[in-house]
């Protein structure tokens, strides 16, 4: 795996940032951010994506990033793009 370092929340000083980071192998953006609370995962699960099975995934989970991490999400998107196979 060769993942790009892209950018972190400026805001949260150095202590577990929502960071992103573009996967150099299959231009897959890789996103850590704040695990979403009960009341967020029920929401998603009620609201659950028209045709989708009702329910989380176990091999998925719902995370909440900052607004302020959306630039670099944008810079993430353009790497992700200009890398893509």
């Amino acid at each position: 795996m060769d993942l790009q370092f892209i950018g972190v929340d400026p805001e949260t000083g150095k202590n577990g940032s929502p960071t992103a980071w573009v996967d150099l192998e299959n231009s897959d953006i890789v996103i850590q951010s704040y695990t979403a609370d009960n009341e967020t995962q029920t929401h998603c699960v009620e609201n659950t994506a028209p045709g989708h099975t009702k329910g989380i995934p176990a091999h998925e989970t719902v995370i909440r990033i900052p607004a302020r991490l959306v630039p670099v999400l944008r810079e993430a998107c353009d790497v992700a793009e200009r890398t893509q196979l």
